[in-house]
């Protein structure tokens, strides 16, 4: 038999074989590719959402003490059906070999993320149903948020759509948000979440269909109004189901594959991840200039801490005299803040609160790097020692341009981190064997030399018997050092240390590290 026979009769049984699985709705390779795409989506959100300040620091050495089964549990297409059909609803929740994917995802494959995702609907799912309430739309809409971000404010598509709600520019503008170089309230929680219940509610007026809503928030109503017109004016999602963009045919069964893991994740054996997220907080309008960095410096809250409860300041800067803008506290800091405002502003003023000086981050910016297209795409895998400094020597490329493809805040990463970088196609063979050389190799490739004996000085050294000391050394962050020591937790060496950003510390920097019994 031929290749080509061969492959034609793989082909037939690879269809007749989905057939055979094939519930209610049509079920075939289009859709299993669909699948397999928003199923690399949803990892993709999952795993972006572990950089988080409250994850990161909740999930340094505890995160398989809430998986009673590391493995995760598998259930027959029965009992998923039946479970789905016990979630309270006001649309129709189907299931299918599909849907049945998905849920594999969040219980299975990335148990230990979606952990972290239970955590944070703890503290964002009591906001997002009061405010959709107010707006009388169904509560459950709020499984949204989850595939829409997993539930992270600061989550950047690959196209750009940004917050816990995936705004783009032009969509957030129109519906009140600001985005400028200092602010871009699609990272505010409640700000973002206010917006998304007015163009929820927009969409509903237009097709009285919750399912409809749902799509047509994924791909825009043109795109949903272009399907039922070539369906012949059907209104009904399967019916316009090939119609749709490939993204938005994954997104119905994304979103019932969510809500079935949000209600059924003890069934599961997964069990919220605690974040010290504070419940009780409060916002304070303020209505002058006042920087994030000299709240945490003066009061003590670590910086990650503040950037955390207010994503939508880009700099840290909070440009209050331009207009009253608000600033999230814990309910337990508010009282001093208020107290000790005067002293805040007036700490380090010439270094904090001159705007000429305040830049957005370059992943958080609108820099528009070089046209990507016609360049090829090489990923870097980050080795112990590398920084991004090296990576773009390494690559003759610039540093804002490799922020910006790979959405890096800050120049943070960390070891096995995967990082895209486009390069002249007539170089590509050569900057293709970069990411399996040795670093002595690819500094010399630049004309420089590696310093070997390094390495030796940033070795943990016993001092007093009480701790030890480690030298932070490049590409080193908190959560990596902490890793290198056996019963030892982040808070212990932010507080040993007295650091409150720990995004902020340098090279050479001499860490104490409490030695545990």
């Amino acid at each position: 038999m031929t290749g080509r026979k061969m492959k034609i009769k793989k082909s037939v049984v690879g269809f007749l074989l989905a057939l055979l699985f094939t519930n209610s709705y049509a079920i075939n390779d289009t859709i299993i590719l669909n699948s397999e795409i928003y199923s690399e989506k949803i990892s993709a959100d999952l795993d972006s959402l572990v950089n988080s300040w409250y994850v990161r620091l909740a999930m340094q050495g505890h995160i398989n003490d809430f998986m009673s089964d590391s493995v995760g549990i598998e259930y027959p297409d029965s009992v998923y059906k039946e479970r789905i059909g016990r979630i309270y609803s006001l649309m129709k929740l189907p299931y299918n070999s599909i849907i049945r994917n998905h849920i594999h995802v969040y219980t299975v494959r990335q148990r230990k993320q979606f952990s972290a995702v239970l955590g944070l609907s703890d503290y964002y799912f009591p906001r997002i149903e009061d405010i959709f309430d107010s707006y009388g739309l169904p509560a459950e809409l709020k499984y949204m948020a989850v595939i829409e971000s997993a539930l992270n404010p600061n989550a950047v598509s690959r196209v750009g759509a940004t917050g816990l709600w995936q705004f783009m520019y032009s969509t957030g503008r129109s519906y009140g948000l600001t985005i400028n170089s200092l602010v871009d309230e699609r990272r505010d929680p409640i700000k973002a979440t206010h917006a998304a219940a007015r163009y929820i509610k927009d969409l509903y007026k237009i097709y009285n269909d919750w399912i409809l809503v749902i799509a047509a928030y994924n791909c825009g109503p043109g795109n949903v109004n272009k399907a039922i017109r070539r369906s012949g004016n059907k209104k009904d999602y399967w019916d316009i189901y090939y119609r749709l963009p490939r993204e938005t045919r994954g997104y119905i069964p994304q979103y019932v594959a969510a809500a079935y893991a949000m209600n059924y994740y003890a069934e599961h054996r997964i069990k919220p991840l605690p974040l010290n997220i504070p419940v009780a907080t409060d916002t304070i309008m303020v209505n002058r200039d006042i920087h994030l960095t000299q709240i945490s410096e003066v009061m003590g809250i670590p910086m990650g801490e503040l950037r955390a409860l207010n994503p939508q300041y880009r700099t840290g800067l909070v440009p209050g005299s331009s207009k009253p803008l608000s600033l999230t506290l814990p309910m337990n800091h508010l009282g001093d803040f208020i107290d000790l405002n005067d002293t805040i502003r007036n700490y380090k003023p010439d270094l904090y609160l001159t705007r000429v000086n305040q830049t957005a981050d370059p992943a958080r910016s609108s820099y528009a790097p070089p046209d990507v297209k016609g360049k090829t795409k090489l990923i870097y895998t980050v080795k112990d020692g590398d920084n991004l400094g090296f990576i773009s020597e390494w690559y003759r490329v610039s540093l804002s341009d490799l922020r910006y493809w790979n959405n890096i805040y800050r120049n943070t990463i960390r070891v096995g981190q995967k990082i895209a970088i486009y390069v002249d196609p007539s170089r590509a063979g050569d900057y293709s064997k970069i990411n399996d050389m040795t670093f002595a190799q690819k500094q010399a490739s630049v004309g420089k030399t590696a310093a070997p004996a390094q390495a030796v000085s940033f070795m943990p050294q016993v001092q007093n018997g009480d701790f030890v000391t480690y030298t932070v050394r490049s590409g080193d962050t908190i959560w990596d050092i902490v890793k290198k020591f056996e019963n030892v937790s982040t808070t212990d060496v932010l507080q040993l240390n007295s650091i409150s950003d720990p995004s902020r510390i340098k090279v050479g920097q001499v860490l104490k590290i409490k030695k545990k019994s």
